[in-house]
């Protein structure tokens, strides 16, 4: 990714979270993301780390129409993924789509037990909330405009408790610098 595109991602998320009443910490930890793919209109996500706790964290993202969070799942980490403004699809899967077959999939929705057949689509609309067990594949994507994106979850570990589908998937982007930036990301080096 250019650094001139993440400084203006980076520039959409806040003013689209000011938009809606979203207020940051002092110095939030960035994190912008193409998933290593290079084309982030079609895989990307920026990310604010609110809390990494060794117990918990929670992330507040942005991502326009279109930006797609590629399938994968987590051994480990259970997650609340939440709308937090706009509408945010998540496609699910009892295990890697290719084998997963109509095998139902185990979520709470908005609090309340769901079973639902693997490789089926839930909108979440503002307000509404998803809860995803490790070893469930999920893969999201706004289809308004523009979504805020909340994460509550066990501990986090995007080092070695992601499993993405695709292997080209890398969880940092190569960073061209082709203008200065506006924000530290957590994957600059020091």
């Amino acid at each position: 990714m250019k650094r001139s595109e993440i400084n203006q991602l980076v520039s959409d998320a806040t003013a689209y979270f000011q938009h809606c009443g979203w207020f940051l910490p002092p110095k939030p930890h960035w994190d912008v993301t193409d998933f290593g793919l290079g084309d982030w209109q079609t895989f990307g996500l920026v990310l604010v780390n609110l809390a990494d706790q060794p117990e918990y964290c929670e992330k507040l993202m942005y991502a326009k129409v279109g930006m797609a969070t590629p399938a994968h799942c987590h051994a480990k980490k259970k997650e609340d993924i939440i709308s937090r403004c706009g509408v945010l699809r998540i496609q699910l899967w009892a295990d890697v789509p290719a084998r997963s077959g109509d095998q139902p999939v185990s979520i709470l929705l908005n609090g309340e037990p769901q079973s639902i057949p693997s490789g089926s689509f839930v909108d979440l609309h503002s307000g509404w909330r998803i809860t995803i067990h490790p070893g469930t594949y999920h893969e999201f994507v706004p289809v308004s405009e523009e979504c805020i994106i909340g994460e509550v979850s066990t501990a986090n570990d995007d080092v070695n408790d992601n499993f993405f589908v695709n292997p080209r998937v890398g969880r940092y982007p190569h960073v061209e610098e082709d203008a200065i930036p506006i924000v530290k990301l957590i994957s600059d080096s020091e």
